[in-house]
């Protein structure tokens, strides 16, 4: 199935989504990597908000490279998820509601997604120009000294995504294959 979501979102949103469907999401997208992740939980530990609202927030793995004169974004494919797993359950148990990379996550993850009735979307690898093609705004809100890093506020229109980890417990790196496998 194919759904269209806007930010920011609810668990009510999310609950329908299943591994494998498709999602056209619009509205808010924040983007961090690990250097702002990090940064994130240092705020955090100190008893800080974080640079943008986390309930019901999109973030997305990506380090975008620099615009071309006229365009909003550069290349915007995303990074490798995994390296996110430390940090993600705590910002999940924060209220964010979706994340945005490629990759397996880890167990901890995993749980924390059911947990939370969040999910796990997977942005197209190697489709950098793709994914740019939905960005309409782009403000960077903080650590502009992390460059591609800094964590961005996106406004984005049907932006297209794949469900990865659904808030049931759905796995589409697990059921895809077993899937297939069947079929033979």
């Amino acid at each position: 199935m194919q759904y269209h979501l806007t930010t920011p979102v609810t668990q009510e949103d999310l609950a329908p989504l299943r591994a494998g469907d498709t999602v056209l999401l619009s509205g808010t997208v924040y983007t961090a990597r690990d250097a702002a992740h990090q940064r994130m939980m240092e705020l955090l530990d100190k008893g800080e908000s974080l640079p943008f609202p986390v309930e019901g927030s999109a973030l997305y793995y990506v380090g975008p490279t620099p615009e071309r004169p006229g365009e909003i974004i550069g290349s915007a494919g995303p990074t490798t998820s995994g390296r996110m797993d430390a940090y993600s359950p705590r910002l999940l148990d924060l209220g964010q509601a979706i994340m945005i990379g490629k990759g397996a996550r880890n167990q901890a993850v995993k749980d924390a997604v059911k947990r939370n009735g969040a999910v796990y979307l997977a942005a197209l690898g190697g489709a950098g120009a793709l994914m740019a093609a939905s960005v309409r705004e782009l403000e960077v809100i903080c650590w502009e000294d992390l460059g591609c890093e800094a964590v961005r506020k996106l406004e984005v229109e049907n932006f297209p995504l794949t469900v990865i980890l659904d808030s049931q417990g759905g796995d589409l790196y697990e059921s895809g294959p077993a899937a297939y496998l069947a079929s033979l």
